[in-house]
Order: C-alpha cells, then sequence, then structure tokens
C-alpha cells in the first residue's frame, strides 16, 4: 500500500494541487507529447530577413507620440535572442524565461510582457509543459512544470515581407517603380546609339556573338549612311 493511498483511507483527500504539481498551470501539456507537432528546422538563412521584417513591422505600426512600436524595443530583441538560441536542425527551442531576463540582462516581468507581445502579434507561439516527478509515494507534488516550447510565425504582412527580401514572392512596389524608370531610360539611351553600338550592347562586347552582331550593325550603319537622307530606306514612306 502506498503513502497516499494510506492518505485516502484515513479519511485525508490530496488536493488538486498535490496531484498536478506546483500547481501545473492550466493547458499545459506533458513534454514530449506535442511540441514536435510544432517544431520545425530553422532556416538559418531567414533569420536577417526575418528580424529586418520585424523591425518593420515595429516602425510602421507605431503610433505618433508613442515611444515604442507594438513589439517594442524590449520585445525585438527577445525575437533576435531566440533566433540565436534555436537549434536550426530540429527547430528546438525551449529557454527558460529566467535564461532571457539573464542574457538580456532584463527584469522577468519585463521578458514576459515581451514574449506576450510577440504572441499576440504572430511573431511567436509556444506550449506550456510539465513532466512528472519519479516518486510516487510521495504526499508532495508529483509533477512540475517545465519551460514552455516556442515556435516563430509571422503575421501575414511580415511574411510578404519575408518571401520578397528572399526572392520568393512579388517585388516591393517602390522597387517595381525603380525597375521600370531605369528600363525607360535604358530604352531611351539605345534610341540613340548606333547598330553597332547596340547589337555590343545586347551581346556582350567579349563574345563571338557580339562581334558578328557589331558587324552587321557597321553594315546597316554604312546601308543607312548611302541612301537619301542618310535614313533606313525600309522606313522611307
Amino acid at each position: 500500500m502506498t503513502a497516499r493511498s494510506l492518505f485516502k483511507i484515513v479519511g485525508g483527500k490530496a488536493s488538486k494541487g498535490h496531484r498536478t504539481g506546483q500547481p501545473v498551470r492550466r493547458s499545459s501539456y506533458r513534454a514530449g507529447e506535442r511540441e514536435q507537432r510544432y517544431w520545425r528546422p530553422f532556416n538559418k538563412a531567414e533569420r536577417n530577413a526575418r528580424m529586418r521584417a520585424a523591425e518593420t513591422y515595429d516602425r510602421k505600426h507605431k503610433l505618433a507620440g508613442k515611444r515604442n512600436g507594438p513589439l517594442g524595443v524590449i520585445g525585438v530583441d527577445v525575437l533576435r535572442e531566440l533566433m540565436r538560441m534555436i537549434d536550426f536542425k530540429t527547430g528546438r527551442l525551449e529557454p527558460a524565461i529566467a535564461t532571457l531576463a539573464e542574457r538580456l540582462r532584463r527584469s522577468r516581468g519585463a521578458i514576459v510582457s515581451a514574449l506576450a507581445r510577440l504572441k499576440d502579434h504572430g511573431f511567436l507561439n509556444w506550449i506550456r509543459r510539465f513532466e512528472p516527478i519519479e516518486d510516487p509515494d510521495a504526499f508532495g507534488p508529483q509533477v512540475k512544470q517545465v519551460t514552455n516550447a516556442y515556435w516563430f510565425g509571422l503575421p501575414k504582412e511580415a511574411a510578404d515581407m519575408v518571401r520578397r527580401m528572399m526572392g520568393k514572392g512579388p517585388m516591393p512596389d517602390d522597387e517595381v517603380t525603380r525597375r521600370k524608370a531605369n528600363e525607360e531610360e535604358t530604352a531611351a539611351m539605345l534610341a540613340t546609339i548606333s547598330a553597332e553600338d547596340l547589337a555590343a550592347f545586347r551581346a556582350g562586347d567579349e563574345t563571338a556573338l557580339a562581334k558578328a552582331l557589331a558587324s552587321l550593325g557597321r553594315s546597316v550603319d554604312l546601308s543607312n549612311a548611302n541612301s537619301p537622307g542618310g535614313q533606313n530606306p525600309t522606313l522611307q514612306g
């Protein structure tokens, strides 16, 4: 007979706090039960893009007159630190809040608030976890709370930004405008040069094709020069 069963026989009842631990927080899952559903290999190449997207998001949504944006300076620092701590191969990420506080030299309360902001805006998520204590005959806690399991997320706005920076999505409007302007400037320049220079521009000076096209261009230029008015006969009406 265990000490727990004897305790029940003599009229005592183990409280819920004793059965569940310290107590274990609501919506906690046994460690190892669910986190593998969310942990995935983390693309190290995306880290800088994700951080730039988070910083841009924070600046863009900062209200006038406010010192911080929705993530805050500490929120951005926490996100950056988590990206340094993640196991890139497995996605495993389970730091203690005390560890984050020590590494960032911030209070526990500041770290907790920053984590909440990151979660509220879709940059981070987590599950709470517990694990059993290997002492079934003890009157005390049978399980204990352990560190959360974290994984990264991206709100749609930031996800689109990351895809653009990683070359996996449509270009930003300002980049489209810049490229269009460059194309128009190039077209205007090409309209003023000789056929020989145009051939060299399009094919590259060092290639055999460029030399052949340049030779053809010289013939066209000579033909144009010998035509009435120096005009291309095929264009005369």
